[in-house]
């Protein structure tokens, strides 16, 4: 990567932490870009399900990840040329979306994609769940967001209990970037805090 001339903040942990909230506000904060890898994942995920291409085929899946055209903006995501903003939040997008993101050859590929995004801003606000593990490893910060299952699963209203712990269960066990507290993160359990304090208390970290 090129010398960073922004700050880069890895923002990690489950579904439902507040990933995206959190990250949303630090960015206007520090006024840098932000993005979030998640939806990067849905929208491959989308692509294959619209295509219908089988989620078992590995190959396939890394070549949409490989050859799609992926665009993640705050309020927009387009993948070949489609708008899938509300699309890839649906209940069968969410269901399928940690099958495909434990596809070792898809996250091969958009993590080099990731890591070019910051590379080319030189820095932001990056949220995830291999951040700080896989993508950039030396953030200025590292932040692993956490909260109690019920928070969460009041949060993601729209995910079964079922879907939750599901995902949960596939994104930490497996082989290809699990989901796992950074080395050297600070680990940040956002159930009882606002938005604003748990930003002021990542703000400390830089």
């Amino acid at each position: 990567m090129k010398q960073q001339t922004k700050v880069v903040v890895a923002i990690d942990g489950p579904a439902g932490s507040g990933k995206s909230t959190v990250s949303s506000a630090l960015a206007k904060r520090l006024g840098v870009e932000r993005l979030d890898t998640g939806a990067m994942y849905r929208a491959v995920t989308w692509e294959a399900l619209y295509s219908d291409v089988d989620l078992s085929d590995g190959d396939a899946l890394a070549a949409i990840a490989r050859e799609a055209d992926i665009d993640v903006r705050p309020e927009m995501v387009v993948i070949n040329g489609h708008d899938v903003t509300t699309a890839i939040r649906s209940a069968e997008v969410s269901e399928a979306v940690s099958k495909v993101a434990a596809n070792e050859a898809v996250r091969v590929v958009l993590v080099e994609r990731q890591r070019r995004w910051i590379d080319d801003r030189q820095g932001g606000v990056v949220e995830g769940r291999d951040i700080g593990s896989v993508v950039a490893p030396d953030a200025d910060a590292k932040i692993y967001l956490t909260a109690s299952r019920e928070e969460r699963q009041r949060r993601r209203k729209e995910e079964s209990a079922d879907c939750l712990a599901s995902r949960d269960h596939i994104d930490s066990t497996r082989d290809a970037s699990p989901l796992t507290v950074p080395e050297g993160a600070k680990v940040i359990d956002t159930t009882d805090q606002s938005v604003d304090d748990v930003v002021e208390e990542i703000l400390r970290c830089l």
